[in-house]
Protein backbone atom coordinates (compact mmCIF):
# COMPACT_ATOMS: atom_id res chain seq x y z
CA UNK A 1 0.00 0.00 0.00
CA UNK A 2 1.56 3.56 -1.07
CA UNK A 3 1.42 6.39 1.53
CA UNK A 4 -1.19 8.30 -0.45
CA UNK A 5 -3.45 5.10 -0.29
CA UNK A 6 -6.25 4.73 2.12
CA UNK A 7 -8.08 1.37 3.00
CA UNK A 8 -11.84 2.03 3.29
CA UNK A 9 -15.17 0.23 4.45
CA UNK A 10 -18.20 0.87 1.87
CA UNK A 11 -19.71 4.15 2.46
CA UNK A 12 -22.91 2.85 4.24
CA UNK A 13 -23.33 3.52 7.61
CA UNK A 14 -20.60 4.45 10.15
CA UNK A 15 -16.94 3.44 8.75
CA UNK A 16 -15.06 2.73 11.70
CA UNK A 17 -12.02 0.27 10.75
CA UNK A 18 -10.28 2.96 7.60
CA UNK A 19 -6.65 3.29 8.05
CA UNK A 20 -4.02 5.25 5.99
CA UNK A 21 -0.10 4.79 5.58
CA UNK A 22 1.25 7.84 6.24
CA UNK A 23 4.78 8.81 4.30
CA UNK A 24 6.53 7.89 7.22
CA UNK A 25 5.58 4.24 7.53
CA UNK A 26 2.91 4.93 10.23
CA UNK A 27 -0.71 3.67 10.13
CA UNK A 28 -3.36 6.31 10.72
CA UNK A 29 -6.73 5.36 11.74
CA UNK A 30 -9.83 6.94 11.60
CA UNK A 31 -13.96 6.76 11.39
CA UNK A 32 -16.07 8.57 8.90
CA UNK A 33 -19.56 9.17 10.26
CA UNK A 34 -22.70 11.27 8.31
CA UNK A 35 -22.92 11.85 5.10
CA UNK A 36 -19.83 10.58 2.56
CA UNK A 37 -20.23 13.64 -0.01
CA UNK A 38 -21.38 15.80 3.09
CA UNK A 39 -19.05 19.21 4.27
CA UNK A 40 -15.63 18.10 6.09
CA UNK A 41 -15.47 18.35 9.63
CA UNK A 42 -12.37 16.44 11.65
CA UNK A 43 -12.69 15.87 15.30
CA UNK A 44 -10.63 14.81 17.72
CA UNK A 45 -11.57 12.36 20.88
CA UNK A 46 -10.67 12.95 24.16
CA UNK A 47 -8.35 11.56 26.72
CA UNK A 48 -8.32 8.71 26.87
CA UNK A 49 -10.40 8.13 23.76
CA UNK A 50 -10.36 6.96 20.00
CA UNK A 51 -12.07 7.31 16.39
CA UNK A 52 -15.26 5.18 18.13
CA UNK A 53 -16.19 8.26 20.90
CA UNK A 54 -18.45 9.69 17.88
CA UNK A 55 -20.21 6.96 16.71
CA UNK A 56 -23.68 8.46 18.41
CA UNK A 57 -23.39 11.43 15.94
CA UNK A 58 -23.77 9.61 13.22
CA UNK A 59 -27.42 10.37 12.96
CA UNK A 60 -26.68 13.77 13.65
CA UNK A 61 -24.48 14.32 10.94
CA UNK A 62 -26.29 12.56 8.31
CA UNK A 63 -28.95 15.81 9.25
CA UNK A 64 -26.41 18.27 8.67
CA UNK A 65 -24.80 16.68 5.64
CA UNK A 66 -21.48 16.54 7.36
CA UNK A 67 -18.68 14.13 6.89
CA UNK A 68 -17.42 13.91 10.00
CA UNK A 69 -14.05 11.79 10.04
CA UNK A 70 -12.51 11.05 13.21
CA UNK A 71 -8.78 10.25 13.50
CA UNK A 72 -6.81 8.29 16.22
CA UNK A 73 -4.04 9.65 17.46
CA UNK A 74 -0.54 8.07 17.70
CA UNK A 75 -0.94 5.28 20.04
CA UNK A 76 -4.53 5.39 20.40
CA UNK A 77 -6.99 2.46 18.76
CA UNK A 78 -5.50 1.83 15.35
CA UNK A 79 -3.09 4.45 15.00
CA UNK A 80 0.97 3.58 15.25
CA UNK A 81 2.77 4.53 18.50
CA UNK A 82 5.00 7.65 17.60
CA UNK A 83 7.87 8.25 20.75
CA UNK A 84 8.66 11.86 21.17
CA UNK A 85 5.20 13.07 19.52
CA UNK A 86 4.20 16.73 20.78
CA UNK A 87 0.81 18.44 20.18
CA UNK A 88 1.56 20.47 17.73
CA UNK A 89 2.78 17.83 15.39
CA UNK A 90 -0.85 16.92 15.09
CA UNK A 91 -1.91 19.05 12.24
CA UNK A 92 0.96 17.70 9.64
CA UNK A 93 -1.27 14.19 9.94
CA UNK A 94 -4.37 15.47 9.78
CA UNK A 95 -3.22 17.65 6.76
CA UNK A 96 -1.93 14.46 5.36
CA UNK A 97 -5.00 12.45 6.00
CA UNK A 98 -7.11 15.60 4.47
CA UNK A 99 -4.95 15.21 0.95
CA UNK A 100 -5.49 11.25 0.71
CA UNK A 101 -9.19 11.97 0.97
CA UNK A 102 -8.86 14.53 -1.41
CA UNK A 103 -10.25 17.30 1.21
CA UNK A 104 -8.45 20.70 0.76
CA UNK A 105 -11.04 22.84 3.31
CA UNK A 106 -12.10 21.41 6.29
CA UNK A 107 -13.02 22.23 9.81
CA UNK A 108 -11.95 20.71 12.86
CA UNK A 109 -13.36 20.24 16.50
CA UNK A 110 -11.57 18.82 19.85
CA UNK A 111 -13.53 17.12 22.55
CA UNK A 112 -12.27 17.33 25.91
CA UNK A 113 -8.66 16.15 25.53
CA UNK A 114 -8.81 16.77 21.92
CA UNK A 115 -9.83 20.45 22.19
CA UNK A 116 -5.39 21.25 22.24
CA UNK A 117 -5.69 19.52 19.23
CA UNK A 118 -8.10 21.44 17.03
CA UNK A 119 -6.87 24.45 18.70
CA UNK A 120 -2.82 23.92 17.06
CA UNK A 121 -4.35 22.41 13.87
CA UNK A 122 -6.40 26.26 13.62
CA UNK A 123 -3.27 27.81 14.66
CA UNK A 124 -1.12 25.98 12.11
CA UNK A 125 -3.14 25.00 9.10
CA UNK A 126 -4.83 28.61 8.79
CA UNK A 127 -4.90 28.16 5.14
CA UNK A 128 -6.82 25.05 5.33
CA UNK A 129 -8.51 25.44 8.52
CA UNK A 130 -12.46 26.92 7.86
CA UNK A 131 -13.34 26.67 11.47
CA UNK A 132 -12.43 25.51 14.91
CA UNK A 133 -14.61 24.28 17.95
CA UNK A 134 -13.68 23.55 21.30
CA UNK A 135 -15.88 21.59 22.92
CA UNK A 136 -15.54 20.83 26.64
CA UNK A 137 -11.77 21.37 25.77
CA UNK A 138 -8.97 21.07 28.35
CA UNK A 139 -7.17 24.19 28.49
CA UNK A 140 -3.34 24.82 29.40
CA UNK A 141 -2.20 22.86 32.01
CA UNK A 142 0.93 24.34 33.37
CA UNK A 143 -0.71 27.20 34.80
CA UNK A 144 -1.69 27.96 38.64
CA UNK A 145 -4.93 26.28 39.41
CA UNK A 146 -5.84 24.91 36.33
CA UNK A 147 -6.43 21.34 38.27
CA UNK A 148 -8.96 23.30 40.93
CA UNK A 149 -12.05 22.27 40.65
CA UNK A 150 -11.68 18.84 38.58
CA UNK A 151 -12.92 15.04 39.84
CA UNK A 152 -10.04 13.63 42.01
CA UNK A 153 -9.08 11.01 39.32
CA UNK A 154 -8.17 13.86 37.10
CA UNK A 155 -6.42 15.98 39.94
CA UNK A 156 -4.27 13.06 40.43
CA UNK A 157 -3.49 11.74 36.85
CA UNK A 158 -2.30 15.42 36.23
CA UNK A 159 -0.67 16.14 39.58
CA UNK A 160 1.39 13.07 39.69
CA UNK A 161 2.39 13.65 36.25
CA UNK A 162 3.66 16.88 36.71
CA UNK A 163 5.88 15.88 39.68
CA UNK A 164 6.40 12.60 39.36
CA UNK A 165 6.14 11.57 35.36
CA UNK A 166 7.03 7.59 36.36
CA UNK A 167 4.29 7.60 38.57
CA UNK A 168 2.28 9.32 36.57
CA UNK A 169 2.58 6.54 33.62
CA UNK A 170 2.00 4.11 36.18
CA UNK A 171 -1.37 5.47 36.98
CA UNK A 172 -1.99 5.32 33.17
CA UNK A 173 -1.29 1.80 32.88
CA UNK A 174 -3.70 0.88 35.50
CA UNK A 175 -6.17 2.79 34.12
CA UNK A 176 -5.98 0.79 30.90
CA UNK A 177 -6.06 -2.30 32.56
CA UNK A 178 -9.36 -0.88 33.98
CA UNK A 179 -10.47 -0.09 30.51
CA UNK A 180 -9.83 -3.37 29.11
CA UNK A 181 -12.10 -5.19 31.84
CA UNK A 182 -15.25 -2.05 31.66
CA UNK A 183 -18.43 -3.09 32.50
CA UNK A 184 -21.84 -2.09 34.01
CA UNK A 185 -21.00 -1.93 37.69
CA UNK A 186 -17.43 0.02 36.57
CA UNK A 187 -19.56 2.40 34.73
CA UNK A 188 -21.67 2.55 38.06
CA UNK A 189 -18.74 3.23 39.77
CA UNK A 190 -17.40 6.07 37.91
CA UNK A 191 -21.11 8.14 37.42
CA UNK A 192 -21.13 8.25 41.12
CA UNK A 193 -18.04 10.88 40.86
CA UNK A 194 -19.88 13.06 37.76
CA UNK A 195 -22.54 15.34 38.00
CA UNK A 196 -26.27 14.35 37.72
CA UNK A 197 -26.48 16.12 34.10
CA UNK A 198 -23.41 13.83 33.05
CA UNK A 199 -25.01 10.61 34.15
CA UNK A 200 -27.94 11.26 32.41
CA UNK A 201 -26.32 11.33 29.49
CA UNK A 202 -24.72 8.18 30.23
CA UNK A 203 -27.60 6.41 31.31
CA UNK A 204 -28.68 6.71 27.62
CA UNK A 205 -28.06 3.22 26.07
CA UNK A 206 -26.25 4.41 23.44
CA UNK A 207 -24.08 6.55 24.77
CA UNK A 208 -22.85 3.96 27.30
CA UNK A 209 -22.46 1.74 24.52
CA UNK A 210 -20.05 3.81 22.59
CA UNK A 211 -18.20 5.22 25.77
CA UNK A 212 -17.51 1.52 26.79
CA UNK A 213 -16.54 0.37 23.34
CA UNK A 214 -14.08 3.53 23.01
CA UNK A 215 -12.53 2.98 26.71
CA UNK A 216 -11.39 -0.34 25.18
CA UNK A 217 -10.53 0.68 22.37
CA UNK A 218 -7.90 3.59 23.18
CA UNK A 219 -5.77 0.82 24.95
CA UNK A 220 -6.02 -1.20 22.16
CA UNK A 221 -2.42 -1.40 22.09
CA UNK A 222 -1.70 -0.80 25.52
CA UNK A 223 -1.44 1.87 27.59
CA UNK A 224 1.71 3.59 26.70
CA UNK A 225 0.15 6.15 23.66
CA UNK A 226 -2.20 7.54 26.59
CA UNK A 227 0.81 7.78 29.08
CA UNK A 228 2.62 10.02 26.80
CA UNK A 229 -0.40 12.14 26.10
CA UNK A 230 -0.63 13.17 29.47
CA UNK A 231 2.42 14.11 30.21
CA UNK A 232 1.86 16.69 27.08
CA UNK A 233 -1.32 17.86 28.79
CA UNK A 234 1.03 19.39 31.56
CA UNK A 235 3.98 20.84 29.70
CA UNK A 236 3.44 23.92 27.42
CA UNK A 237 2.01 22.92 24.26
CA UNK A 238 4.66 25.08 21.68
CA UNK A 239 1.91 27.59 20.52
CA UNK A 240 -0.30 30.15 21.95
CA UNK A 241 -3.91 30.67 21.66
CA UNK A 242 -3.17 34.08 20.97
CA UNK A 243 -1.92 33.63 17.48
CA UNK A 244 -4.86 31.94 16.53
CA UNK A 245 -6.51 33.79 13.27
CA UNK A 246 -8.99 31.05 12.48
CA UNK A 247 -12.52 31.51 13.65
CA UNK A 248 -12.91 29.44 16.64
CA UNK A 249 -16.29 28.48 18.39
CA UNK A 250 -16.52 27.38 22.23
CA UNK A 251 -18.87 25.24 24.02
CA UNK A 252 -19.13 24.67 27.89
CA UNK A 253 -20.85 23.05 30.68
CA UNK A 254 -20.72 24.98 33.94
CA UNK A 255 -21.27 21.85 36.02
CA UNK A 256 -18.39 20.34 34.29
CA UNK A 257 -15.96 18.69 36.80
CA UNK A 258 -14.06 17.07 34.37
CA UNK A 259 -12.67 20.20 32.69
CA UNK A 260 -13.76 22.77 34.41
CA UNK A 261 -15.41 25.92 33.71
CA UNK A 262 -12.84 28.02 33.94
CA UNK A 263 -10.63 26.33 31.18
CA UNK A 264 -14.01 27.15 29.04
CA UNK A 265 -13.27 31.05 30.26
CA UNK A 266 -9.30 31.20 29.55
CA UNK A 267 -9.38 30.11 26.64
CA UNK A 268 -12.50 32.26 25.71
CA UNK A 269 -10.23 35.15 26.43
CA UNK A 270 -7.10 34.00 25.08
CA UNK A 271 -8.24 33.55 21.23
CA UNK A 272 -8.76 36.31 19.19
CA UNK A 273 -12.54 36.41 18.44
CA UNK A 274 -13.73 32.86 20.29
CA UNK A 275 -17.79 32.78 19.84
CA UNK A 276 -18.39 30.77 23.53
CA UNK A 277 -21.39 29.13 24.64
CA UNK A 278 -22.19 28.44 27.95
CA UNK A 279 -24.56 26.21 29.44
CA UNK A 280 -25.22 26.59 33.22
CA UNK A 281 -26.88 23.13 33.62
CA UNK A 282 -24.79 21.17 31.81
CA UNK A 283 -21.16 18.78 32.47
CA UNK A 284 -19.20 17.11 30.34
CA UNK A 285 -20.78 14.98 27.95
CA UNK A 286 -23.13 17.29 26.74
CA UNK A 287 -21.75 17.18 23.34
CA UNK A 288 -24.18 14.09 22.89
CA UNK A 289 -27.51 16.08 23.72
CA UNK A 290 -26.14 19.02 21.23
CA UNK A 291 -24.07 17.23 18.41
CA UNK A 292 -27.08 18.68 16.12
CA UNK A 293 -26.56 22.01 17.19
CA UNK A 294 -22.48 22.06 17.54
CA UNK A 295 -22.60 20.23 13.86
CA UNK A 296 -24.67 23.21 12.54
CA UNK A 297 -22.28 25.72 14.01
CA UNK A 298 -19.43 24.35 12.39
CA UNK A 299 -20.51 23.58 9.16
CA UNK A 300 -23.74 26.09 8.40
Amino acid sequence: MSAAMTTTQPLTGPRTENVLKLRDGRILGYAEYGAADGRPLFMFHGFPGSRLEFAPGHEAALRRGVRLIAPDRPGFGLSTYLPRRRIFDWPGDVAELADALGIERFGVAGLSGGGPYAAVCASRLPERVTVAGIVAGVGPLDRPGATDGMTPLNRLLFGVQRRLPPAGRALIWAMGMVSARLGERSIERLMRALPEADRRVLQRPEVRSAFMSDAREAFRQGARGAAHENGLFVRPWGFRLEEIRVPVLLWQGEQDRNVPTEHGRYQAQAIPGCRATFYPDEGHMFVYDRMDEILGALTG
